[in-house]
């Protein structure tokens, strides 16, 4: 039966769950769940996630929420292919600090960047953009220094998943120019030719974050 994932088109962190499941090769029941109309304020929803947040899963009626918990509970339960998460404890360690690098430093700063664009109509923050692109930066060294072609070495992993969904919506709107950081840029095409149906998952989300700031800018 497949899991259900209660998902925002918009949201990169729903976006890297759906990307992170199809290198797993896990097959998700997509729940579109519209904040917009508070579908994740519902009773039934707030059973699940007290903290109503997406992405939600249910794993035929294991509740999950946190992008970086989900995406290693699906390779952790349906993974096959050890390359993705490694089983071997300094190349995990890897993996697990590039997801936290991705939460904590990139997402979190390009997140404090668009948020108030959309909910306040304020206009962006140029101070704000110079932390979002600080973060690349120290992306840029972590792919010079550690030279695989992928964020956490030599092949891709659950890490990817969840970096390119940053990285995509920070290009999406313009943002930042990504060619100006020639390991990032590489890594990234790299990426959407390595993630099956890379286009299928993500563009959809992509083209709706998009007119989503584009929204907030206008207002």
């Amino acid at each position: 039966m497949p899991i259900d994932l209660y998902f925002f088109p918009p949201s990169a962190p729903c976006r890297a769950v759906s990307l992170a499941a199809k290198l797993i090769g896990v097959e998700l029941n997509i729940k579109n769940t519209n904040l917009n109309t508070k579908d994740h304020l519902t009773p039934e929803f707030l059973k699940m996630n007290p903290q109503h947040t997406v992405p939600t899963i249910n794993d035929n009626g294991f509740f999950l929420f946190e992008s970086r918990a989900i995406i290693m509970y699906l390779f952790n339960k349906y993974g096959k292919d050890d390359s993705l998460y490694p089983k071997d404890a300094q190349k995990r360690a890897i993996v697990d600090q590039m997801l936290c690098f991705d939460m904590g430093t990139l997402f979190q700063r390009f997140a404090a960047y668009y948020r108030p664009v959309i909910y306040e109509g304020v206009p962006f923050d140029p101070e704000k953009l110079k932390k979002v692109e600080e973060a690349i930066e120290f992306f840029e060294k972590m792919l010079e220094v550690r030279g695989g072609p992928f964020a956490a070495g030599s092949t891709i992993t659950l890490a990817d998943a969840a970096l390119i969904a940053s990285i995509s919506s920070i290009d999406a709107i313009g943002a930042v120019d990504l060619s100006k950081y020639q390991h990032v840029n590489n890594w990234f095409n790299r990426c959407k030719s390595a993630i099956p149906d890379y286009e299928g998952v993500n563009g959809g989300g992509i083209a709706a974050f998009k007119q989503r700031v584009r929204r907030g800018a206008s207002k």
